[in-house]
């Protein structure tokens, strides 16, 4: 897992939603497949579509998406929509509807938490603390209305909120609000 690519592309959809684009995309790999799958089932993004170099000519609805959480788990998630080859591995693009609300971003802003130099592993119960707003090792509670806080677990990203129901821990990645 790359944190590098990672927080490259969390300041990509920054300064997308910022910037006012209706559409843009992000290299494609499990983790940013992942995490980009459930920005969408936490409202921050309206569509996920899986394609080349160019934007797809139709973008599925979030109904209609092959992508889901289940759909993750299976290994040729990566290969459902086209067959893919060595020739066209570096090319395939995670195209990202991005969604706002009155004129403003929904994704105002997206930070990493962990840095490729200093990874931070909460348990359930650090992870607890952050949920109702308490500050647990270098992370900041989650105080504001609408954050999330995306970790990575040995089941997949999940939210935190999700983590703290299942009682698992893992290495956080990302806030986004």
């Amino acid at each position: 897992m790359s944190l590098v690519n990672l927080s490259h592309v969390c300041s990509h959809l920054q300064n997308a939603s910022l910037a006012r684009l209706g559409l843009t995309s992000i290299p494609l790999s499990k983790l940013h497949l992942g995490l980009a799958i459930h920005l969408q089932k936490q409202g921050f993004l309206a569509t996920v579509n899986l394609g080349g170099p160019s934007p797809p000519a139709k973008l599925l609805p979030p109904s209609e998406s092959a992508f889901t959480t289940a759909a993750l788990k299976s290994p040729s998630v990566l290969e459902e929509v086209e067959k893919v080859t060595q020739e066209n591995r570096a090319t395939r693009r995670l195209w990202l509807g991005m969604k706002y609300w009155d004129g403003e971003p929904v994704l105002r802003k997206m930070k990493m938490e962990s840095k490729p130099t200093k990874r931070i592993w909460l348990n359930s119960l650090e992870l607890g603390n952050i949920v109702r707003g308490r500050d647990a090792q270098f992370v900041r509670g989650m105080r504001g209305v609408g954050e999330c806080l995306f970790v990575s677990t040995d089941q997949g990203i999940m939210e935190a909120r999700e983590c703290v129901e299942r009682k698992i821990g893992g290495m956080v990645l990302c806030r986004v609000w």
